[in-house]
């Protein structure tokens, strides 16, 4: 099994419920974001279009099968499973950050406070801590932590901790307008697999040889 993840961006309407929902259930501190939305043009991969052709790119950590982040990791801490999610153990990580600059898209954020710091710094209620209201996933294990770790780099987890209960990720659940869908790429029946084949779906940066496994829907244009 390869999970991955199908955006449709003929129904992302730029909302960024994906975005909140995301920072809300991993309790990122201001001015982290791991998604995104961006606009055409204001992204280097992108390339600008007229406002009758405007559409939104929702952009998070793409769980690269060849993934750069993992490679030149000094301490192993990033790393990928079997089931083509590329992970972070905190506890290993050192903050180095050559992970972000080996990234081509830009998804990593570096952590630089401490929970109890974050909280008083940003007026955060009390019980928001990392990993609310539910566990996150530290090096293959659940746990529960209320302590943000600080000097560490965090990125998108695939939301492990609700598929693992058969849920889907939290950006998935938010979006209202049912733009994201998850599944088993290596599964040619699975409903990701029809979407991308039949709707020709692309992943970004294809030329860095990352191989994600996140795929987009082109929108539809618009006859100018």
């Amino acid at each position: 099994m390869r999970r991955g993840m199908v955006i449709d961006l003929e129904k992302c309407i730029g909302c960024r419920s994906c975005a909140v929902a995301c920072k809300q259930h991993n309790a990122q501190p201001a001015g982290s974001w791991w998604n995104r939305v961006v606009t055409p043009g204001s992204e280097r991969h992108l390339t600008a279009s007229t406002p009758e052709n405007l559409y939104f790119l929702p952009i998070h950590c793409q769980h690269c099968n060849n993934a750069p982040c993992v490679k030149v990791c000094p301490v192993g801490a990033t790393y990928q499973t079997d089931d083509g999610i590329v992970l972070i153990d905190f506890e290993r990580c050192i903050g180095c950050r050559y992970c972000m600059a080996a990234c081509p898209y830009g998804v990593r954020q570096f952590n630089w406070e401490s929970s109890k710091d974050g909280m008083q710094r940003y007026e955060y209620q009390n019980n928001y801590t990392y990993g609310h209201p539910e566990p996150f996933r530290l090096d293959n294990r659940l746990v529960y932590s209320p302590v943000r770790i600080k000097g560490v780099v965090e990125k998108c987890n695939f939301c492990v901790h609700y598929q693992d209960q058969g849920l889907d990720p939290a950006c998935v659940r938010a979006c209202p307008g049912k733009a994201r869908h998850v599944g088993d790429l290596d599964d040619p029946d699975s409903r990701v697999s029809e979407m991308i084949r039949q709707m020709n779906g692309f992943t970004l940066l294809p030329e860095k040889g990352t191989r994600p496994n996140v795929y987009y829907l082109p929108p539809k244009r618009k006859e100018v």
